[in-house]
């Protein structure tokens, strides 16, 4: 079976504590926290993805998915480690070199946190082989960042089915997450890809029965 993120990207303020307080009791595995910048990617959702993280910190013990769409890695890790998420995911198209990879990495950890590494659609799995000794996830991006209720690009499922040869091949253990058009249909596909964690939002945000749709999602 495998663990849902939800995503609160699609979540309404004026719902907000509700919806929270309602997936929690739907036993989301994970609270998915998108942060952009306004830069990385159009879309900038800093400042409510924080006032809904720490509102979440401040009613619920439900892990928070934190994952940075933006540059400046390390500024934005800053701001969010005080809440002691379970993990924080960045972008390997947000960094300048492999010293900056490892030192974030590092950064990170020693926070207490664990490590994930993203990868847009066009970027190669390969490009982060070098780094999932020392990471907790790797987050396979199946549409482009930046946007919520988008249509899964089913060509990113093959980058999934690399991926999950390359460690079973090499005997490591570590997280797949996936994240964008995850309904019913394609959360299927993506567990048989070799996925562990799906993120869905808009799906799940949408639906009359939360834990309904989350249990339907983990089968």
């Amino acid at each position: 079976m495998v663990e849902i993120s939800t995503s609160i990207l699609s979540v309404e303020k004026e719902k907000a504590t509700r919806t929270f307080y309602n997936l929690e009791t739907a036993h989301t595995d994970y609270i998915h926290i998108d942060v952009m910048d306004g830069k990385f990617v159009p879309n900038n959702t800093h400042n409510i993805m924080k006032e809904y993280a720490t509102t979440i910190r401040q009613i619920s013990n439900i892990p928070l998915d934190i994952h940075l769409m933006t540059y400046n890695v390390k500024d934005y890790i800053e701001q969010y480690i005080d809440l002691e998420p379970n993990i924080i995911t960045f972008h390997i198209e947000a960094v300048k070199s492999k010293e900056e990879v490892y030192e974030i990495i590092k950064f990170i950890k020693d926070n207490n946190t664990k490590v994930g590494i993203s990868v847009k659609p066009n970027t190669k799995i390969e490009d982060i082989y070098e780094f999932i000794p020392y990471i907790h996830m790797i987050l396979v991006m199946t549409v482009e960042p930046g946007f919520g209720g988008q249509k899964l690009i089913r060509e990113t499922l093959e980058k999934v089915k690399k991926l999950k040869e390359y460690i079973e091949e090499n005997n490591i253990e570590i997280d797949i997450e996936v994240d964008g058009g995850i309904n019913l249909e394609t959360a299927e596909m993506a567990k048989k890809s070799g996925a562990n964690i799906l993120v869905s939002g808009s799906y799940i945000i949408k639906s009359e029965d939360y834990k309904k749709t989350i249990s339907e999602l983990k089968e």
